[in-house]
């Protein structure tokens, strides 16, 4: 009897088992390559901004039927008054955005910190233009720049000329051989010096992954990976 009572206890916790399973469905899992990620985010984030707009009465897909309505949709959409947030790149731009409005808010939902993300995203994004800056200051490139820069001015050019010219004149001056050689080195160093903001970009971006996923998933209509957008 004992023995009976056990196996029963064994079959009946199986059971239980199985039912909780199917019950809780796996998490949803971000796609593996970097542009079915972007097309994920890109989604989720347009479902997003989408709730947020309706919750106002407006519809992003469709043509505003008046001024009024345009500059209502654009303030609900990107913000209005003073841009709340500020950085300063390396090479002198300054790059702005707001806190509110609809595409702040979805950002805040995948991301967390607008701040954090703000900064991390606009640093990491411009890393190849803060290399390329770095590269032009050195001054191994800006000795075969200004031969570059002679071989233009002497060359004859024409509209449909421009091109090549500009071409053997790189070559010539041995502009293109120094930029070669110095890009990979500037951009090294400027993501050595930026280690900590490309960490925190890959840590938000993980995040934003995971839950437009579970936005995905959650959504009425799925999503196509191939198109980025809501399936028919």
């Amino acid at each position: 009897m004992r023995a009976l009572r056990t196996a029963c206890t064994a079959v009946a916790a199986l059971v239980l088992a199985g039912c909780a399973a199917e019950s809780s469905p796996p998490a949803a899992r971000p796609p593996a390559t970097e542009r079915e990620q972007d097309a994920l985010v890109r989604y989720a984030q347009r479902v997003l901004v989408d709730r947020c707009l309706a919750g106002q009465g407006l519809d992003a897909a469709r043509k505003p039927s008046s001024r009024e309505e345009g500059r209502r949709l654009q303030s609900a959409l990107f913000g209005a008054g003073p841009t709340e947030l500020s950085l300063i790149l390396p090479t002198g731009h300054t790059v702005r955005a707001h806190t509110d409005g609809c595409l702040a808010a979805a950002r805040h939902a995948l991301y967390g910190d607008q701040r954090t993300w703000f900064r991390a995203e606009v640093t990491v994004n411009n890393l190849s233009a803060e290399a390329a800056a770095r590269m032009r200051a050195d001054p191994a490139h800006r000795a075969v720049h200004v031969r570059y820069t002679r071989c233009l001015d002497s060359a004859s050019r024409t509209p449909a000329t421009e091109r090549s010219v500009e071409g053997r004149c790189a070559r010539e001056s041995g502009l293109a051989a120094t930029e070669a050689r110095l890009r990979p080195v500037r951009l090294a160093e400027v993501r050595s010096l930026r280690r900590g903001q490309l960490t925190t970009y890959t840590r938000l971006r993980t995040r934003a992954l995971h839950r437009a996923a579970e936005i995905s998933a959650a959504h009425d209509q799925g999503f196509t990976s191939e198109k980025g957008s809501a399936s028919p």
